[in-house]
């Protein structure tokens, strides 16, 4: 626990004034962290970041990342977003063949997959700090481990009845709606003590769909962790685990954030 407690202040002092800068320092960040995520995903499927699928993967979720406001020069280019896509599609399936099936349809889908789950929710947490404001990111930030501390602390005092045990079996059903309960108190704060441009009710009521969405998202890496075997994704933060460990949350978080500002 003192590990864990080090490492997250640690990585949250290096972090985060990193995002309240903004400009290339934040998208230099971004960019590491989501190679490092897709690495983490590779390792677990035991697929070399040196090969040509783990280049691919790299390469296709650089490619997704690319800010909204920089899509002129992907016009330029002559292509969109979503031909690359369909373009590295063909890549992988291409990489089955000359592997002769020792890299199969499976692994490319895999791979495909992966870097569409990284690359979108890492797409909205840099059209949320360009578009939305800092001070957005700094909400579904503090939401997100509010709900998660909530869920820690609340779960082990008071619950016993568990919530996927399945999937995760520390997780409780009082966690769940302890993590929720945390997230609102800190929306009500941002409400209290920041210049918080939206409407009250509907900071309340995103602060509960996004804790709902971030302990889902966090599930989600549990089970993926579950199937191949591993207990974390990485271990570049001692306590944590890996990025992929620490970012599960707002892989889900930003892009339901973002579909919430549109309405």
């Amino acid at each position: 626990m003192k590990q864990r407690m080090i490492t997250g202040i640690i990585a949250a002092a290096a972090f985060l004034p990193i995002v309240l800068i903004g400009g290339l320092p934040f998208l230099i960040l971004v960019y590491v962290m989501s190679a490092v995520a897709v690495i983490e995903a590779l390792k677990m499927k035991q697929i070399s970041i040196f090969s040509i699928p783990g280049l691919l993967s790299i390469l296709l979720v650089f490619i997704m990342l690319v800010p909204q406001s920089d899509r002129a020069d992907w016009q330029f280019l002559g292509m969109e977003k979503f031909e690359y896509l369909g373009l590295f599609v063909l890549l992988f399936l291409v990489v089955t063949v000359m592997t002769k099936n020792q890299f199969t349809f499976e692994d490319a889908a895999y791979c495909i997959l992966l870097t569409l789950y990284i690359g979108f929710g890492f797409y909205y947490f840099i059209e949320t700090r360009e578009a939305g404001g800092v001070l957005y990111v700094f909400f579904a930030l503090f939401i997100t481990w509010a709900s998660d501390s909530g869920a820690y602390f609340i779960g082990r005092s008071f619950g016993k009845r568990k919530l996927w045990p399945d999937i995760s079996p520390n997780k409780t059903v009082a966690g769940f709606y302890g993590g929720i309960g945390s997230a609102v108190v800190v929306a009500a704060v941002f409400l209290l003590f920041l210049d918080f441009q939206a409407p009250a009710l509907w900071v309340l009521v995103s602060a509960a769909i996004l804790s709902v969405a971030g302990q889902v998202g966090d599930l989600a890496e549990s089970a993926l962790k579950r199937h191949y075997g591993v207990k974390d994704s990485g271990n570049l933060l001692p306590g944590h685990g890996g990025i992929l460990d620490r970012t599960d949350s707002w892989l889900f978080v930003f892009p339901l954030l973002h579909m919430l500002q549109l309405l």
